[in-house]
């Protein structure tokens, strides 16, 4: 059985490769709390490149989730996930493969926590491929980005509450992850439009979509302001600061930001 630190050590080499945005601030959480956030990120996108993989049949993506669902609802081994991924080895990401040995990287007061917010991502995102990702309104997007996302946002709130920070706004931590998701549905439209997904709802501008994204990281902006401890608060700061200057980014016709402007947003943003 791995070691903790030499699993924390992989789970770090995996996050790299599937996270730019949260790989540094995540470095810099006291013991316990990296430990539980990297496993709550990896879980969740496990289960993200599932949803989002580009070759997978939709019914296969429908049972993986739901199953996946199911399984963290409840008590499970990890022969249970190996049979459940053993016809998609070659076809998933070893971030997903490997979702039982990132809940064993969770500290024991936060695998719980860790696998019920999963679990509930899983069964929505295994809605909306039902759906087709079909968004028809405002009331579809936020409920899509809820799932994505949002949940996102909920579990680290209960993350940062139990190591420590007093003052967490949870009814602000959705607009956190929502608003990072806006900012990626943003960026990544043409990508989706290829896989034939539109997540902009119908009749909505890209300065409508533009505004509902700095709505959403305006409120993010107040929840994390409210943050006492330097890390958690540099966790948050440093994804919305990228987000924000993303957005600029793209209305000044550019696609992304560039290294320089990223190294020199980060500094700025930390405390």
């Amino acid at each position: 059985m791995q070691g903790n630190a030499a699993l924390l050590k992989d789970a770090t080499k995996v996050l790299a490769q599937t996270s730019r945005t949260f790989i540094i601030p995540i470095s810099h959480l006291g013991p316990g709390l990296r430990e539980a956030v990297t496993a709550g990120y990896l879980s969740m996108r496990a289960i993200d490149e599932i949803e989002d993989h580009e070759t997978l049949p939709k019914e296969d993506k429908i049972s993986l989730l739901q199953s996946i669902s199911t399984l963290l609802n409840k008590t499970f081994t990890d022969e249970d996930f190996a049979s459940l991924f053993a016809p998609y080895k070659k076809d998933l990401p070893e971030v997903s493969l490997r979702m039982t040995d990132w809940i064993k990287l969770a500290p024991l007061q936060t695998k719980e926590m860790i696998c019920r917010y999963t679990a509930t991502m899983a069964h929505g995102m295994a809605e909306w491929v039902i759906k087709n990702w079909n968004i028809q309104n405002k009331e579809d997007l936020d409920d899509y980005t809820y799932y994505v996302a949002g949940l996102v946002g909920i579990m680290l709130s209960d993350l940062w509450t139990l190591y420590g920070e007093s003052d967490v706004s949870k009814d602000q931590s959705v607009a956190f992850g929502r608003g990072l998701q806006l900012v990626n549905i943003i960026s990544n439209r043409s990508e989706d439009s290829e896989r034939g997904v539109n997540f902009h709802p119908p009749g909505w501008s890209f300065e409508e979509m533009l505004d509902y994204a700095r709505q959403n990281l305006k409120i993010a902006e107040s929840y994390t302001s409210r943050i006492k401890l330097d890390p958690i608060y540099n966790f948050c700061k440093i994804p919305l600061a990228l987000a924000t200057g993303t957005l600029d980014a793209i209305v000044s016709g550019k696609s992304k930001l560039n290294r320089i402007s990223v190294l020199k947003i980060v500094s700025g943003a930390v405390r």
